[in-house]
């Protein structure tokens, strides 16, 4: 009898990894849904759909005043205009950190996420403890995640639904006013448009 590469027992998978591997042949055996299909889907986010595209929106908003600010009032088609577009990026909503307010995105119902400019989100951004925990002592969240702010500094912490996704906006690193608008983005991380951590240094570049 054929078996298909997915119903393999591939020792290197951990338990959630073998479950979703069954459930995928399950469902294609009764024909719910396509191999090729699903395939080209997760390529999709993994390859093309990713963090870089949602870097080149915050490198474009730290160096043109006027799509931030189209950035800020609408974030939707702003970035749209770039081309990023798609589902669960239907409804955007960018907020911008600043020296006395720093933003953090959850979800904590499920796992919304704004696949078109981040990819697909990452294992600790759809688990319980951080779902939880982000909500009642965000700036304790943050410093596991190696990021320590002032006392003065608000954390705002915007949860993620159906409607609406966020995005967060970073501050700008030190010293990078003269770098072009590729190389900026190559400071954007993920973490740090979902507020958990803060863009590379210039220094990161060299």
């Amino acid at each position: 009898m054929e078996h298909s590469a997915h119903e393999h027992d591939h020792s290197e998978l951990g338990p959630t990894e073998l479950r979703v591997r069954a459930l995928e042949t399950v469902l294609t055996r009764k024909g719910y849904i396509e191999p090729a299909a699903l395939d080209a889907l997760i390529d999709t986010y993994q390859t093309r759909v990713e963090p870089r595209n949602g870097a080149r929106v915050v490198a474009r908003a730290w160096v043109d005043p006027a799509f931030r600010e189209w950035l800020l009032h609408d974030a939707t088609a702003a970035i749209e205009s770039m081309g990023y577009r798609g589902r669960q990026g239907e409804h955007m909503v960018v907020v911008e950190n600043t020296e006395q307010t720093h933003h953090m995105v959850v979800c904590t119902l499920c796992s919304c996420y704004p696949w078109p400019v981040l990819g697909l989100p990452p294992t600790w951004y759809k688990s319980a403890p951080y779902r939880s925990r982000v909500v009642r002592e965000p700036r304790a969240v943050l410093a596991e995640f190696g990021v320590v702010l002032p006392p003065q500094t608000t954390i705002r912490v915007w949860d993620s639904t159906a409607e609406v996704r966020y995005l967060v906006l970073p501050r700008a690193p030190e010293g990078c006013a003269h770098l072009p608008q590729e190389a900026l983005a190559a400071l954007v991380t993920r973490d740090s448009m979902i507020g958990t951590g803060l863009p590379l240094p210039v220094g990161a570049l060299r």
